[in-house]
């Protein structure tokens, strides 16, 4: 098995097992410990991201002296226990406790995603984090489908133990690779072109965007199956999944489109250009899902899927286009840390607008943020080339 392929595996079975839950919190939480408080939801939501938050950046400068793999070897065995602890737990704040100490251990695979970038030239960086934003999507589609199937049957704890089995299958795949190619458990040294004294301008810039479109695209997630439920009584969990999922679907399309787009005769914009364009549709995606059509809802998650994979792709695609190899575990882990902060502030909103308001609030909020954030770049666009032309 190659370096590359096992890398893969890692990353499906890990975003399979820490999504299983992710879109019935709600329904998990009533179930299981007689919680329906939304506001109490979206705390446990927001402190799952300041967790892992907190830990990546950690877990980033033990990667600098211990190898990857020998890390998360450790890493998910503890993890793998910590998951059957949760299954055992006999009430919420047992479980939330376990649940946290489980999701600092499991933080550790987040780079798997730099370290896959730095085995690669950066020309073809663009096709490994599109590679790598599909794997991600499509395990949010498994995770749902599998979590939907478990609540079907009506054993949704199942799914913590569906969770621990696929850390320890982690464990044997990192096992096997540092057998076969002979890596020891320390770290060799990544010499850097430009020794840095403080943190760049430019992870500034990406981690203010990161805020924002991770704020706004996760301010639907949380409540997204009641709101479809609401709309459509008689959708099982299995089917809500389905419907939970068609972005990642979307994603595969794009995929697709971007890998035979250069042979179509359409125009070329820069990346800034179809980012913000990209920010501006994901903007009507998102109000669309809020009208009272099932339909609608359906057809405007598609159009949301397409922009939503373009913008993730991009931001990250422009991220790792401005730094290198020697830095990238460590600006990936402050983007990281943006990225968290977004949802640790969507997770604390979106419970409260629930509670106080309706589903729908939170579509019109993450619609706004992609809507002004485009504009925002797209004006930048505009006035650095107009700056560009007067100089000239």
């Amino acid at each position: 098995m190659s370096l590359r392929l096992a890398l893969i595996l890692l990353t499906v079975i890990s975003v399979v097992c820490d999504t299983l839950l992710l879109p019935f919190y709600p329904q998990f939480f009533a179930s299981e410990f007689s919680v329906s408080n939304p506001t109490l939801i979206g705390v446990f939501v927001a402190n799952c991201c300041i967790t892992v938050m907190l830990a990546l950046p950690l877990w980033a400068k033990v990667a600098k002296k211990y190898h990857e793999l020998a890390l998360w070897l450790v890493t998910q065995v503890i993890a793998a226990c910590f998951g059957l602890l949760c299954y055992f737990a006999t009430n919420v704040w047992e479980f939330w406790f376990y649940y946290q100490l489980m999701l600092v251990l499991k933080a550790s695979y987040l780079l798997i995603y730099p370290f896959a970038l730095r085995l690669e030239q950066q020309s073809k960086h663009l096709s490994i984090i599109g590679l790598f934003s599909v794997l991600m999507h499509f395990g949010a589609i498994g995770g749902a489908l599998v979590g939907g199937y478990f609540f079907s049957i009506n054993a949704p704890r199942y799914a913590l133990l569906l969770s621990a089995a696929g850390d320890v299958i982690q464990v044997l795949l990192c096992a096997y690779l540092m057998v076969s190619l002979k890596l020891g458990i320390y770290q060799h040294a990544i010499e850097s072109e430009k020794p840095r004294t403080r943190t760049p301008y430019f992870i500034w810039q990406f981690c203010f965007i990161s805020v924002v479109v991770y704020f706004s695209a996760f301010l639907i997630r949380p409540f997204f199956t009641t709101h479809w439920q609401g709309m459509s009584a008689q959708s099982s969990a299995f089917q809500s999944a389905l419907v939970y999922a068609i972005p990642a679907f979307s994603a595969l399309l794009m995929l697709l489109f971007n890998h035979f787009r250069q042979h179509l005769p359409l125009p070329t914009l820069s990346r800034t250009s179809t980012f913000s364009c990209a920010l501006i549709f994901g903007a009507i995606g998102l109000y669309l899902q809020a009208q009272e059509s099932v339909w609608l809802v359906v057809s405007s998650r598609v159009l949301y899927g397409i922009a939503l994979f373009q913008v993730m792709v991009l931001l990250e695609v422009m991220l790792f286009a401005k730094s290198e190899p020697a830095h990238y575990g460590s600006d990936f882990a402050k983007v990281h840390v943006a990225q968290n902060i977004g949802v640790i502030l969507a997770s604390l909103l979106v419970g409260m607008s629930v509670e106080y308001f309706n589903t729908t609030v939170p579509f019109y909020f993450a619609a706004i943020g992609f809507a002004s954030l485009g504009a925002i770049l797209l004006w930048r666009v505009k006035f650095v080339g107009q700056a560009a032309h007067t100089a000239t």
